[in-house]
């Protein structure tokens, strides 16, 4: 079918996948980090829908800097998977934290619809057009290339 020639393309659909939300966490992420200790508290807060209601600062800041930092990291295709797992924890505390104080699917779907997409990311990986890619292919330039030294000698 016709559709089934765009299959050469999924490279580039997840380069478009990972460049478009990476950007978008970081948007949601930048200001939270920027916002400071107070903003980082509230954030952190979320954390006693999961039950831990110790340091709600560290936690905040770490939703703040895995939003911001993992939607470079997810844009750049650089430690894809680390960035999409931080992510997901992120999106699982906010969806529980909303579901706990009895907010509507609406106000929720959101993380969900996020934390679906990171799962999905972990598995398929950030695709070719990444950085990681890149270092993969090096190393295993490096390790064929050290093989066929090895075998020569």
């Amino acid at each position: 079918m016709m559709l089934r020639s765009l299959d050469k393309y999924s490279d580039i659909g997840l380069l478009i996948l990972r460049v478009g939300i990476g950007i978008m966490f970081m948007g949601h992420g930048l200001p939270k980090l920027i916002a400071g200790p107070e903003k980082w508290v509230i954030l952190g807060g979320a954390m006693n829908a999961v039950g831990v209601d110790f340091a709600p600062m560290v936690w905040g800041f770490m939703a703040a800097v895995s939003e911001s930092a993992g939607g470079m990291l997810l844009a750049l295709g650089f430690f894809t998977r680390p960035a999409c797992f931080f992510l997901l924890n992120t999106m699982i505390v906010a969806t529980s934290m909303h579901i706990s104080n009895g907010d509507s699917f609406v106000k929720y779907s959101h993380a969900v619809e996020a934390g679906i997409l990171f799962l999905s990311l972990l598995f398929i990986g950030p695709g070719k057009y990444s950085m990681d890619d890149q270092i993969s292919s090096i190393r295993r330039a490096r390790h064929t290339n050290g093989a066929k030294s090895e075998a020569v000698t």
